[in-house]
């Protein structure tokens, strides 16, 4: 049965934690992510946990201690922030490339500097390619839910790689919200125990971590790693399926708002997308045919599927919540652009960067981003592809 309660993002995510029951949780403090660690360090304090709760010095002392845990057989989890996660930067691919499955909590925080302690994706889309697999949150109950599957994927026999689950840095982190949380044996239940094949404390299967890999074997190591992220779609919708029966509450690779007959549609992440399907339902109502398709797993991205989803449409606009500062446009907007091209090429698509360092987004910033692609789809002309929104020019 379905608890209801009134909680921030942080909180969820710590109760979620507190449900899993961990071996270890590392972690140093940092804005906004700081109360994540904060509230599971009171629920070992109190006993409520079995855990080992582990306050280090640093944020790469969190990763290296998660991954030793992990790599001992435990299951270990922490929570992070822009420059936190920069910090962690080495022990990320550590941790991927030694195939453990961590579970982290990325709250989203801009990346210093100038200092700026607000939201947007620089410091998760920095991080795209260090083979962690990346879930993203609009909302708290999403955080809840995500963190909760993020176990059961990171886990799978078929997978065994680290999971963020990332949601905007207080907007939904200190955001309190309505959701409903799972009975604590429900959570124990779905998320099993964890039994991994070999650790560094099974004296059967004895085993080193750490090798040195040259030119003759590295490659192989790391095609099987990238051949696994691929692969893991499978998974991620099991687990999703999983979670449906449990729950009620469906999850995808991505969610679909009204894109049956979308001729124009905004792809976008987090928590955003809430006021871009008010600005949908908006247009709607006025006869616009437009959609929005919002990311949950940004990797691995899920290329056919994406492709599939805007096949439809006559105009595409990519919001990227961070710069790639590449003048070919930020991070989701060039993996879209890939997945789309000779597959979809006759689809106009253009690029904003938008709510940087945590500028506010309106519903009439993003009513001028369908304005400007039913003027694409009126002109069959793309002024410019590569642009910013709510920014002061000159």
């Amino acid at each position: 049965m379905a608890i209801r309660e009134r909680l921030s993002g942080n909180e969820a995510v710590s109760i979620a934690m507190k449900q899993i029951n961990p071996d270890v949780v590392a972690a140093y403090p940092i804005t906004p992510s700081t109360e994540v660690p904060q509230y599971f360090s009171n629920y070992a304090a109190n006993g409520e946990v079995d855990t080992e709760f582990v306050p280090v010095e640093s944020e790469h002392s969190a990763m290296s201690a998660c991954i030793g845990a992990q790599a001992a057989g435990g299951r270990a989890m922490t929570a992070t922030s822009s420059q936190g996660l920069a910090l962690m930067w080495e022990m990320l691919y550590i941790a991927s490339s030694y195939r453990l499955p961590i579970t982290m909590a990325t709250i989203n925080r801009t990346l210093s500097g100038p200092i700026n302690i607000h939201c947007d994706h620089s410091d998760s889309m920095g991080a795209r390619d260090s083979g962690w697999i990346q879930i993203y949150s609009e909302n708290s109950q999403e955080a809840y839910d995500n963190f909760i599957q993020a176990v059961r994927i990171a886990e799978h026999p078929d997978v065994m790689l680290p999971v963020m689950d990332c949601f905007d840095g207080f907007i939904t982190s200190h955001k309190v919200e309505n959701l409903n949380l799972i009975e604590d044996d429900e959570v124990k239940k779905f998320v099993g125990k964890y039994n991994p094949p070999y650790h560094l404390m099974d004296k059967n299967k004895p085993m080193s971590m750490g090798p040195l890999s040259l030119p003759m074997y590295y490659f192989e190591s790391k095609r099987q790693q990238a051949e696994t992220m691929r692969g893991s779609i499978k998974a991620i919708l099991e687990v999703a399926a999983d979670f449906e029966k449990l729950t009620g509450r469906k999850y995808g690779l991505f969610e679909e708002y009204k894109m049956q007959d979308a001729e124009t549609a905004i792809v976008i992440i987090n928590s955003t997308a809430g006021t871009a399907k008010d600005c949908v339902d908006q247009l709607r109502e006025k006869g616009v045919k437009a959609g929005l398709v919002k990311i949950r797993v940004f990797r691995p991205f899920p290329v056919t599927q994406i492709v599939s989803a805007l096949s439809k449409c006559k105009a595409v606009a990519v919001m990227d919540r961070a710069d790639s500062c590449n003048g070919a446009g930020g991070p989701l907007f060039t993996d879209v652009t890939s997945a789309m091209y000779g597959r979809a090429d006759g689809i106009k698509v253009v690029n904003y960067i938008y709510g940087l360092g945590g500028r506010d987004v309106k519903i009439d910033d993003i009513h001028s981003v369908y304005n400007d692609l039913q003027e694409i789809v009126k002109t069959g002309t793309v002024k410019e592809v590569y642009n910013y929104l709510g920014v002061r020019e000159g």
